[in-house]
């Protein structure tokens, strides 16, 4: 039986994208396209999310490339108009599911030095009560296993008891091996539905 609905946030709860600012700030596409996928990388994002400060990561980055370097520090500078907004369909069921029995949980990968602005500016994050595992704090990032033993071993809760969301098909497949239920959202996911056939009422 199912008890623990464990979210991940950005691409199910929050909509962000670099884009949203640097669209704006190059004027340029293709150029903006070729920052993103050879300059600021996921990939280099990622490693602030991992625990890397923000100062630090933009510095390495600045050294490697000090012809970027205007646009690179724009990056973190701006990084909340890349936080457009929340994903309001998928947030609409969080709320309902936060009248349920059931517990509600976030498996975040985030900048520790980031996430406080989006709890700060989104009262919905409220409805998890504190109980939210961000890789930035634990220097540890999916889909590393480990991660998930994190929340496992801090909430005393079972895999085979949860469903775990997230838009990120790695992390699917990393948590479905540690024997959780899975849901992989993608932009056409009906995420009620979904939760409800797998036996999640609410």
């Amino acid at each position: 039986m199912i008890k623990n609905i464990i979210f991940d946030f950005g691409g199910v709860l929050m909509d962000w994208n670099p884009r949203y600012f640097f669209k704006d700030y190059f004027k340029d596409d293709v150029k903006m396209e070729f920052f993103l996928k050879n300059i600021a990388t996921d990939e280099w994002n990622a490693e602030q999310d991992r625990g890397r400060s923000l100062k630090e990561g933009t510095e390495i980055l600045v050294q490697q490339y000090p012809e970027w370097e205007q646009d690179i520090r724009a990056y973190y500078d701006n990084w909340t108009t890349m936080l457009r907004a929340d994903i309001p369909k998928n947030v609409a069921v969080l709320k309902k599911l936060g009248a349920t029995h059931y517990a509600l949980y976030g498996l975040t990968n985030w900048s520790q030095e980031t996430f406080p602005y989006a709890l700060e500016h989104y009262d919905f994050f409220q409805l998890f009560q504190g109980k939210i595992v961000v890789s930035g704090e634990e220097k540890l990032i999916k889909p590393d296993a480990k991660i998930w033993q994190v929340l496992l071993e801090r909430y005393q809760i079972q895999a085979g008891e949860s469903v775990f969301i997230d838009d990120n098909p790695q992390n699917i497949a990393m948590a479905k091996t540690l024997g959780f239920h899975t849901i992989h959202l993608q932009d056409d996911t009906d995420l009620a539905s979904e939760l409800n056939a797998l036996g999640v009422v609410f």
